[in-house]
């Protein structure tokens, strides 16, 4: 008896031991022995092949796993996460959401996208991630696709595809050379494309502009009206307007006509004259505004001509040939302070070669000491003339 119960001791810790390994065996490949952070993803569904264990992946690498998935009322889904603790100092706060997966009919897992400008705090316990985007599984596409043959009705797509085949039947030659001819298209607009991209970028631009000027235009339009109104109206005029110009034009003709030589010849004979005027055109336009300037200055206080007159020393008299103007002297055109010449002040001037040098003999011009005014004063005095020097005896 004793060695019986001893065996029934031994078989039932056995089971126990049997029973503790699969126990462990299970925890550890669910993960319940494994510490955990817990966050939420709200995602709009999560995928028809999404199962909890799902992993959690960052740049390729696992940071937790799907730990259970809630179906919300209004179709939502919430995902809760199992995060691992060492890996949450890793992730951003506003790290984005995608439910994606490696193939079209693989499972899905949780792919954590960092951001373009990360934040500077990391993903805290029992945050709430938003996921805006989940991949379309292939059963997704079926089940659209079973949802719109469902509103079709056989008959009538017969009718439609045989139409269709009845269209096109007995037009394969053409259809291919619509076809080339599209081909031939594209090829010689592929290389304006990069305009044509910019011509549309500058659409916007030109279409704002349009809608700034867009009252203008209108009133424009307005305007134009009234002017075709008008136009309608004085059509009698306008009439007897071309008539006259018509008839004008015909005298014109035949004045012109009848003088073109003698035309054309006074048209060359005034080329010299022209070429002068133009040449000195800026001193005409100087004296021209001078004149222009002087008729809006002040009136005199006596209605009359006014005259400024002064006393100048004499000059020296003129020697033939010596003080012939020198004739073809150049230099331009000197307009100097005109046409904005100031009252009572010197006007500037070119000194030229066209006369006698009054410095060119000595002239002292007027002589204080001279012979002339002692005689004129005192009589005739006894004794040479003095000089200006100084020099000689006293007169």
């Amino acid at each position: 008896m004793p060695n019986n119960g001893i065996r029934a001791l031994m078989g039932l810790a056995t089971v126990v031991v049997i029973a503790a390994i699969v126990a462990v065996a299970v925890g550890l490949f669910s993960g319940s022995f494994t510490e955990s952070t817990p966050v939420t993803v709200l995602s709009p569904r999560s995928g028809l092949v999404m199962n909890a264990g799902a992993k959690v992946e960052m740049r390729g690498v696992q940071v937790g796993q799907v730990a259970s998935i809630e179906s919300r009322p209004n179709g939502q889904a919430l995902l809760h996460l199992a995060m691992h603790p060492a890996d949450m100092h890793l992730i951003p706060g506003n790290v984005l959401v995608d439910i994606t997966a490696p193939t079209v009919f693989g499972a899905k897992f949780v792919d954590l996208v960092p951001p373009a400008e990360p934040s500077a705090h990391s993903l805290r316990a029992g945050q709430v991630l938003d996921s805006k985007h989940v991949t379309v599984e292939i059963d997704t596409l079926f089940q659209r696709l079973t949802t719109v043959f469902d509103k079709i009705d056989p008959a009538k797509l017969n009718e439609t595809f045989g139409a269709l085949a009845q269209g096109v039947s007995g037009r394969g030659e053409k259809i291919g050379q619509a076809f080339s001819d599209l081909d031939s298209f594209l090829a010689k607009l592929d290389p304006v494309l990069p305009a044509l991209t910019n011509d549309i970028a500058m659409t916007a631009v030109v279409a704002n502009a349009y809608g700034d000027a867009a009252p203008n235009l209108v009133k424009t339009v307005d305007n134009s009206v009234k002017i075709s109104k008008t136009v309608v109206d004085e059509q009698r005029n306008l009439d007897a307007l071309l008539v006259s110009a018509i008839g004008l034009g015909e005298i014109g003709n035949d004045v012109l006509g009848a003088n073109r030589k003698a035309l054309a010849t006074d048209l060359r004979l005034l080329v010299p004259t022209t070429d002068l005027t133009n040449q000195y055109n800026k001193g005409l336009e100087c004296t021209l505004g001078g004149m222009s300037t002087a008729s809006n200055a002040q009136p005199f206080k006596e209605p009359g001509v006014q005259v400024v007159a002064s006393l100048t020393l004499g000059a020296e008299r003129f020697r033939y040939p010596t003080n012939l103007p020198k004739v073809a002297a150049t230099g331009g055109v000197f307009c100097f302070d005109l046409p904005g010449h100031k009252f009572d002040t010197a006007t500037p001037f070119v000194v030229t070669d066209d006369g006698a040098n009054p410095a060119q003999y000595g002239n002292q011009q007027a002589l204080i000491n001279s012979d002339v005014l002692k005689q004129l004063l005192y009589g005739p005095i006894a004794g040479p003339p003095r000089n200006t020097s100084m020099t000689g005896q006293p007169g």
